[in-house]
């Protein structure tokens, strides 16, 4: 079971929207600290209300596999970016490029709780990894 399915299948479990919440800041918690260097003003995604840093690595070929990194000064913030990394990292540009994971916070129904600052700055990390992979894709 992949990350994202665990977290999926986590959320079904938690009828309780404070409950989810939690469960979001527990996510971000357990992400990996970006260290100083890579929190760069060309590894910050613009349109988010509060600082996100999201760090893009790329394999090899036509079609790579890419991986990121991510972190966010909010707890909440840095929840919604590990949902996003569990959703695109580790997936070819190809996958990548015809993923949204605005569909994947959908199921698990958390978009219509988010505020729009948040969405927006959501749509803006999703924009931003899926342009990176059409990037590689392109090269």
């Amino acid at each position: 079971m992949s990350q994202l399915e665990e977290i999926i299948d986590d959320f079904a479990f938690l009828d309780d929207w404070e409950d989810r919440y939690r469960y979001v800041i527990e996510l971000g918690k357990a992400l990996p600290d970006l260290p100083e260097d890579k929190r760069t003003s060309e590894n910050k995604v613009q349109g988010c209300a509060s600082q996100v840093w999201l760090v893009t690595h790329a394999g090899d070929g036509a079609d790579p596999v890419l991986t990121f990194e991510g972190d966010s000064d909010a707890h909440i913030v840095r929840g919604l970016v590990a949902i996003v990394l569990a959703t695109y990292s580790g997936k070819h540009a190809s996958e990548i490029a015809n993923l949204d994971a605005i569909d994947v916070f959908g199921k698990i129904g958390l978009v219509e709780h988010l505020s729009s600052q948040r969405a927006n700055g959501l749509r803006s990390m999703v924009k931003r990894i899926r342009d990176e992979a059409r990037v590689r894709l392109a090269a």
